[in-house]
């Protein structure tokens, strides 16, 4: 069964923020999921983007090896498939994956959360188009918080502060193909996302599920093109659980899609690391106050990254 998200185009947050607000704030605290659409990158950009990711997982495996950063949490760099799962698990995701972020600026106490990116040079167009990617999933992400923040009562650029130099993350994810008697076996268990919003791009291929308050997994099947926005756990923590974290997965392929590859490019925005969440008056949970970065870090160890 599909859940109900109807789009919501971002142009409105420049045309009529309290519109936007209202249409997004309630497609959020209904599900704890958007779908965007007219979102403003550029498809030539998605679609440069797309082809530098498949072209470096199709690298030898010695070769993307190269890229594995130890000790650095997955945070920069490739992650290779078996090694993350989701909290709880007991098995890993049936997943590979690369990392870019954001620098800190030199200086920094968060330099080393932050480090340098690294870069394939087996594959041209790689950090052209990953980086341009990144600046332009970032400022859609800036765009959707104003939304949020006119639903929550507060004003327009509150998050933009919280956010600025934030320890934002592009993935780039490879789901392999899986043997057709696997067919069924989830790719990516069920898990709630760390960070403030996570925007997605690539949720068109079947496999997104996100759980609903009656305990039914719902298929999330946006329109091509269209992003799908989910709240994390540090925004639900700063809202006191308002705005809901959902649990989502990613399902196993249909049989006659077991022999793809599924590839999809989430942004996770991110608080900058010094940010201290203390849950706003109004919501229904209190959370105990904590940096973004002490947060991070022992989420990331809950799920086998550190």
């Amino acid at each position: 069964m599909r859940a109900a998200i109807e789009p919501v185009p971002l142009a409105l947050v420049d045309s009529d923020l309290p519109a936007a607000a209202t249409a997004l704030g309630e497609a959020f605290a209904r599900t704890g999921f958007a779908v965007v659409a007219d979102h403003g990158i550029d498809a030539a950009l998605i679609a440069r983007a797309e082809a530098a990711a498949r072209a470096f997982f199709a690298l030898p495996e010695a070769v993307k090896a190269k890229y594995i950063v130890p000790g650095g949490g997955g945070q920069r760099g490739f992650t290779p498939f078996g090694v993350e799962g989701a909290k709880d698990a007991g098995v890993a995701d049936l997943k590979e994956f690369w990392h870019m972020g954001r620098k800190a600026p030199a200086g920094s106490a968060y330099e080393a959360a932050m480090p340098d990116n690294l870069w394939p040079a087996e594959v041209a167009d790689f950090r052209p188009a990953i980086s341009e990617l990144f600046a332009a999933l970032d400022h859609a992400g800036l765009r959707l918080l104003r939304a949020i923040a006119v639903h929550l009562g507060l004003a327009a650029g509150h998050f933009d502060d919280a956010v600025a130099g934030g320890n934002s993350i592009l993935r780039l994810l490879h789901y392999p193909p899986v043997p057709a008697e696997a067919a069924g076996r989830i790719r990516a268990g069920a898990h709630e996302d760390i960070n403030v919003i996570t925007l997605l791009l690539g949720a068109e291929e079947a496999g997104l599920q996100l759980l609903a308050r009656d305990g039914q997994w719902l298929d999330i099947a946006p329109p091509p093109g269209a992003l799908v926005c989910n709240i994390g756990d540090m925004l639900q923590r700063l809202t006191g659980a308002r705005l809901p974290s959902t649990t989502h997965r990613v399902a196993g392929p249909s049989p006659e899609r077991a022999g793809f590859s599924r590839y999809s490019m989430p942004f996770f925005l991110h608080f900058r690391p010094d940010y201290r969440i203390e849950t706003l008056p109004g919501g229904p949970r209190d959370y105990a106050p904590i940096t973004a970065h002490d947060y991070l870090h022992e989420r990331l160890r809950e799920i086998g990254l550190l």
